[in-house]
């Protein structure tokens, strides 16, 4: 992802005008001026389209400077770190999973219960299930299950896919989740194909629905977004997890 990110950066500032922007204070007001071949040339306001490439050339530089930076760090920690991926052994080990199970479990007994009991689940394509986590749930997504993995590290007390009733459509949000402190309900929703079309317009319909029955998007209803070239990230979740639950 970051090569293809730093690959496009580098050919959209190709593309740019040559030279550096700088930026001057004069008295109250401000200058521009185009740095190329050692010389300050003073940009008047008529070039200002000029002097908006120049900026955009300079962020775009940064950001440039920033993700070769990011790889570098990824690249320092692959060539140094033996057996990264030990944590996801151990969560893919049904084995270990039933020993570490007890490390993870609720200490509000009323919301431990309310999480293990019965409830209707969404029975469609079932064959899509098939990311296992460590709660024991098994996931259509891979993301899905990086969200349910972190939930249930952390003890908030969710459901996967069940059925919840708006007026006269039954619908299963991705998790249902009561706060552990204060048991409100919550929902999170994770749209996982964003750059397709047909499903970014069935999902602003299906947030519609949510707000016309009173769950809100940033109150009681969470929403996570990715694309193909965009993916969720564990990071990413943990701050969510944080910002509502923490």
């Amino acid at each position: 992802m970051l090569e293809t990110q730093i690959h496009h950066l580098e050919s959209k500032i190709k593309k740019m005008p040559p030279g550096k922007l700088s930026i001057a204070r004069n008295g109250k007001n401000y200058k521009w001026y185009h740095l190329l071949a050692g010389k300050a040339i003073y940009l008047p306001k008529k070039k200002r389209e000029l002097a908006q490439q120049l900026a955009h050339k300079k962020y775009l530089s940064h950001t440039l400077e920033y993700k070769i930076q990011e790889k570098q760090a990824i690249q320092f920690y692959l060539n140094h770190c033996k057996n990264p991926d030990k944590i996801e052994k151990i969560l893919n080990c049904p084995k270990f999973l039933e020993l570490l199970g007890a490390n993870f479990k609720l200490q509000k007994k009323n919301l431990s219960e309310w999480m293990q009991e019965e409830y209707e689940q969404n029975q469609q394509h079932p064959e899509n299930l098939i990311h296992k986590s460590c709660s024991g749930n098994t996931l259509r997504s891979k993301s899905e299950a990086i969200i349910d993995m972190m939930l249930y590290m952390n003890k908030i007390p969710f459901r996967y896919e069940c059925a919840l009733s708006l007026g006269e459509i039954l619908i299963y949000p991705d998790f249902t989740i009561k706060h552990p402190k204060t048991g409100e309900l919550y929902y999170w929703e994770h749209f996982g194909m964003m750059d397709n079309s047909d499903y970014s317009k069935n999902t602003f319909s299906k947030l519609q629905l949510y707000i016309d029955h009173k769950i809100i998007p940033t109150k009681n209803l969470i929403i996570t977004f990715e694309t193909k070239d965009c993916p969720l990230t564990t990071e990413e979740v943990e701050k969510t997890i944080r910002y509502y639950f923490g």
